[in-house]
């Protein structure tokens, strides 16, 4: 486990470490004594591995009632979450004591299955009236052992369910095992199991609008919020340091050079020019496969509407933690509606670089994102299908999706990109662009594409890497993430410098005469995004204990489509801020 999680003694199962901010409409439910309050069973899955999960009925527990499966709604099914109704009933009010839920005769092979699923630490998760309970199955008893042959294993048969209620409602519910009610699994023989589970209700003054503090609580403990404002100040320092060193040096180096050109003009007009105002007749020449080009500014410019759209659902608290799909279904929905945005960025943009064939650049910029995701999905979905896992997800649920993709996706994209064809607007270039390119000097190589990304993602990276840590542990991991203001200062951090190394990269590029900045401010801007990847292979590495092939091309996959996605974002971001540099320090100039 790691350090955010709830220790605690070995005979205890773990309890619910976190918790949901569940607002009161999600489950506004009144009881009276005696009424059924709905206990699911969800998931069962190995503690490292996240999206490793299976049926809770995969496995042999027993049910003395049939087995009902809860209708869940799309984000819930893309979280890889399928309640079932669970083994054990929890009237309201109804205190229990060592009462049998099931009995079963356990086979050898059921033995081992369940012996496999201890040695590997798994948990189960259920939900109890929307509030999230997890225990572990079992335990392995290593004590004075060194041998792992000699190891026992034991099955957790008597589960102990803790509630507290206030007036009609459920405020709070733990559970742990008895350390004395143990089935022995260490040999491969058949075993009798009665599990049973002992309920007890207790009354709190704690209000039902503040029953899940707690679980938010877990992320804003003093010691996590040090570390988050750390965190933050760092970047601040940081960023306000070097941009500040950049824009002395960058604004010092423009005068001087706005001074010369103009002196340059008073004194002799036919003197050589250098610098950046002797390529001004290139500068403007539009960049090499301009329908990629546009393609590309159009899904970063969605994906950053994208993401500004998350981040305000999420200050407004609509992602509390345990709100099952709740970020899932908003990103289908969002990406769904943004499609128009870039369908219109894109032609627009594509026909004011004077491209004629608009329909093939739709059809890239529908695809450009969309394709690499589809291919990522189609692999994972087929291993976790093999896995038998709960990531798989089921065919109606993918025709749900297509039928998002078909009907609303794709019609906004064209939409969009009608609109942007019919706007009909001119490129804004000060400086008219000659007939013929000029040859760009040869370059040192720390002056070439490559050398000059790393130095440009490297600023950006280095003002999020605190923050990405969390932001790992709660996707990848058991940590709870609430603290989504911290989040969103330290985005408009990023989206900062971004912008301003971008712009800084571009002038020193212009500066040496390379007049080729198109593409160039668009892959420096997005380079951070392979940074963030890099840093997964570091995570994977140093901070997980992550294990098996499904989670390593779950992880890797993944997070290769969410920083590709990055990469688009701040691509459009760099180039859109080098774009209104260039054309500003051009327009400062006389250039005929």
């Amino acid at each position: 486990m790691n350090q955010n999680q709830c220790y605690l003694p070995t005979a205890i199962v773990v309890v619910v470490c976190g918790v949901a901010q569940v607002r009161s409409s999600a489950s506004d439910h009144r009881y009276t004594a005696g009424d059924e309050v709905p206990l699911y069973a969800n998931k069962v899955g190995p503690f490292h591995n996240p999206s490793e999960t299976y049926r809770f009925f995969d496995f042999p527990f027993c049910s003395s009632a049939p087995v009902k499966e809860k209708k869940e709604a799309l984000g819930e099914v893309l979280n890889g979450d399928r309640l079932v109704s669970a083994p054990y009933r929890l009237d309201f009010l109804g205190n229990k004591e060592a009462e049998v839920a099931c009995k079963r005769k356990l086979t050898k092979e059921e033995v081992a299955k369940f012996r496999t699923a201890v040695s590997k630490d798994y948990y189960f998760q259920m939900y109890y009236d929307d509030l999230p309970i997890w225990g572990f199955l079992g335990k392995v008893d290593k004590e004075g052992k060194a041998d792992p042959s000699e190891y026992k294993y034991y099955l957790f048969k008597h589960l102990i369910f803790e509630i507290l209620y206030n007036k009609d409602r459920v405020i709070e519910i733990t559970v742990r095992s008895d350390p004395n009610a143990l089935v022995d699994l260490t040999q491969d023989e058949p075993v009798n199991v009665d599990f049973m589970y002992t309920v007890k209700w207790k009354e709190t003054e704690t209000p039902f609008e503040k029953r899940m503090d707690k679980y938010s609580e877990s992320s804003s403990m003093p010691h996590h919020l040090e570390i988050h404002w750390f965190s933050i100040i760092n970047s601040c320092v940081t960023v306000l340091l070097l941009t500040g060193f950049l824009a002395t040096i960058l604004m010092r180096v423009l005068k001087n050079d706005f001074v010369k050109y103009a002196h340059d003009e008073e004194s002799a007009d036919d003197q050589e020019e250098t610098g950046w105002k002797y390529i001004h007749g290139d500068v403007f020449r539009y960049p090499k496969h301009k329908s990629l080009f546009s393609a590309a500014l159009g899904s970063g410019t969605q994906l950053f509407t994208l993401t500004s759209f998350i981040f305000i659902l999420a200050l407004v608290g609509v992602f509390y933690p345990y709100n099952r799909g709740a970020l899932f279904t908003a990103l289908v929905v969002i990406y769904a509606l943004t499609s128009g945005i870039a369908g219109y960025t894109a032609a627009s943009f594509y026909c004011q670089l004077e491209g004629t064939n608009w329909v093939r650049n739709l059809l890239l910029t529908g695809s450009l994102f969309c394709g690499p995701l589809f291919v990522t999905f189609c692999f994972l979905n087929t291993v976790a299908i093999a896995y038998k896992a709960t990531a798989a997800l089921p065919f109606g649920t993918i025709v749900v999706i297509f039928l998002i993709w078909a009907l609303v996706t794709s019609p906004l994209l064209i939409l969009g990109g009608i609109a942007g064809k019919n706007t009909k607007a001119e490129f804004q270039a000060p400086c008219r662009t000659t007939k013929y390119p000029r040859e760009i000097p040869p370059l040192p190589w720390y002056r070439q594409t490559l050398p000059q990304m790393a130095m440009a993602g490297f600023l950006p990276f280095s003002a999020i890497y605190i923050e990405l840590y969390y932001i790992f542990s709660s996707v990848w991991g058991h940590r709870i993430y609430t603290i989504y203001s911290i989040l969103f200062i330290v985005f408009i951090i990023l989206l900062i410098v971004t912008a301003f190394v971008t712009v800084a990269m571009t002038y020193f590029q212009l500066a040496a005469e390379d007049h080729e900045w198109w593409w160039r401010s668009f892959l420096c801007g997005g380079s951070t995004g392979l940074f963030i990847y890099a840093y997964c292979l570091y995570y994977y590495n140093a901070r997980s204990d992550m294990s098996g092939f499904m989670q390593t091309s779950f992880f890797f996959g993944y997070m290769a489509c969410i920083c590709y996605g990055f990469f688009l974002m701040l691509g459009a971001i760099g180039f859109r801020a080098s774009l209104f540099f260039v054309r500003h320090i051009y327009r400062s100039i006389k250039c005929e």
